[in-house]
């Protein structure tokens, strides 16, 4: 099993929601002018914050790092989309839905057909439990597992040679695993800014030389929306 997480982005990530939340929190109350006499009320926008919706939905800006191969050394840097949603059948527990694609270019292995940076993608349909943990109106740490299958196409830019000319898998359907969460921040009582960092587990295979398959392990992050539907439980 290779294990390819960047430890020191995810921890950027949650240093720097944790920065966010604790300068939003004091800015939330703002004022608002009263009519007529010129004086000033306070108002709170998060007043409303209630953790009862039955539906959510959130949709980011996502990267992912993969390796193309079984035994390349140069990984790839992939962007993409990450579509979510979720079903709350009680306050803490929920089940998720998440489609996601990445694309980008990777590193190849040497090869006597000139093939540099040739173009890849990943495409993720996963489900499964999320859990509500901690969570306050200024927001909220939430944690899912999700099981499903993937897509990697590797072999679209190598113009029509065998993956093996550059050390790629090949093209092909494979288990995947999510196993992370969502940090929220909330801007509304239905607009949330979201944070989602994961490790992303796929089990791709050759059918070229030994014919071996293998578990990767790599890190993502999504960086986005949510909004919860007015519908309550």
């Amino acid at each position: 099993m290779r294990f390819h997480v960047s430890l020191p982005v995810s921890l950027a990530a949650v240093a720097a929601l944790t920065v966010c939340a604790g300068t939003c929190a004091v800015a939330q109350v703002t004022a608002s002018p009263t009519a007529g006499n010129g004086a000033y009320i306070s108002s709170d926008p998060l007043a409303n914050v209630r953790y009862d919706n039955r539906f959510d939905a959130s949709l980011g800006m996502a990267y992912d790092h993969m390796k193309a191969g079984p035994t390349l050394l140069q990984g790839s840097n992939l962007g993409g989309l990450d579509l979510s949603g979720a079903y709350w059948f009680s306050k803490h527990w929920a089940v998720e839905g998440s489609g996601r694609g990445y694309l980008g270019t990777s590193g190849a292995a040497p090869n006597d057909q000139n093939i540099e940076g040739p173009f890849v993608s990943e495409y993720f349909f996963t489900a499964g439990p999320e859990w509500l943990g901690p969570h306050n109106k200024h927001g909220a740490m939430l944690a899912h597992v999700l099981v499903g299958g993937v897509y990697g196409n590797f072999e679209q830019d190598l113009r029509g040679n065998s993956p093996s000319v550059v050390a790629f898998y090949n093209n092909q359907l494979a288990p995947a695993a999510i196993i992370g969460g969502h940090f929220d921040l909330n801007r509304s009582a239905r607009w949330v800014f979201r944070i989602t960092p994961d490790a992303v587990m796929t089990h791709y295979s050759i059918n070229y030389g030994p014919k071996t398959s293998q578990f990767d392990v790599n890190f993502a992050i999504s960086v986005g929306l949510e909004y919860k539907f007015k519908k309550k439980r």
